[in-house]
């Protein structure tokens, strides 16, 4: 019973921290209202971040004893879907049709697809294990947006473009939902989200040992500051 309850508490904890995380880019969002433009933002880590957010939604309701997992991811779709279709409406013409396509097969023709073989061709643990698994690789991928951001601080000596509150909760994130999953013995869930929690430790560390260090390239930095596209990307549950 001490576990359930320090499970739900711990759990609950984790919902808060991810939904400070969803809600990360809305000064972007902001912004692109107010110009009526996308600029040079791009459309993949919200459609990716949408993909993975109702992957988990559905893992978290065919688990027994996932709801606290559907819950977050089932906000996650919600807000995700709105910056995505702020994408369909202010982006340029070329970016709208990228951007069509990839909801289309991604968001709706891959997570159908997804649901749909899970339910008719597997047994019940069969189902949860396959699920669990697309869930897990897919945050695995997505890790690797800030293994850039971590190789760019490095090479530029700057740590502008990997913002420490964005490293600060992605860390946070990673490390309750590890922990969470340990509760629950969910490895599906503990994986990817130790695996974050490591890098988040990493993208500290860097940002400890860089933020007062000069730029060894300029050049290269000011490349950098000419993208309007945050390194790291911002979402993992």
């Amino acid at each position: 019973m001490e576990i359930l309850s320090l499970s739900f508490v711990v759990g609950t904890i984790g919902n808060v921290i991810s939904v400070l995380v969803f809600l990360s880019p809305i000064g972007t969002f902001e912004r692109i209202i107010k110009h009526k433009s996308t600029e040079d933002f791009q459309s993949l880590p919200y459609i990716c971040t949408l993909l993975n957010s109702s992957l988990w939604t559905y893992y978290g309701i065919t688990k027994p004893g996932g709801l606290l997992v559907a819950t977050v991811n089932g906000f996650g779709i919600f807000v995700e879907a709105v910056y995505v279709g702020l994408f369909l409406t202010y982006a340029p013409k070329k970016m709208k049709l990228k951007t069509g396509v990839l909801v289309g097969i991604l968001n709706v023709g891959f997570v159908a697809s997804a649901i749909v073989v899970t339910q008719l061709a597997l047994e019940s643990e069969t189902q949860i294990g396959a699920i669990g698994l697309m869930c897990s690789g897919l945050n695995i991928i997505m890790y690797g947006s800030p293994l850039a951001a971590m190789k760019t601080v490095v090479r530029t000596k700057s740590v502008e473009y990997m913002p420490f509150f964005l490293s600060f909760f992605l860390f946070l994130n990673g490390g309750i939902w590890a922990f969470y999953a340990l509760l629950m013995h969910d490895y599906f869930l503990g994986v990817p989200n130790g695996i974050g929690c490591l890098l988040g430790t990493a993208q500290l560390l860097l940002y400890a040992i860089y933020k007062n260090a000069k730029p060894s390239n300029n050049t290269s930095l000011q490349g950098l500051m000419e993208q309007k596209e945050p390194l790291v990307s911002h979402e993992y549950v």
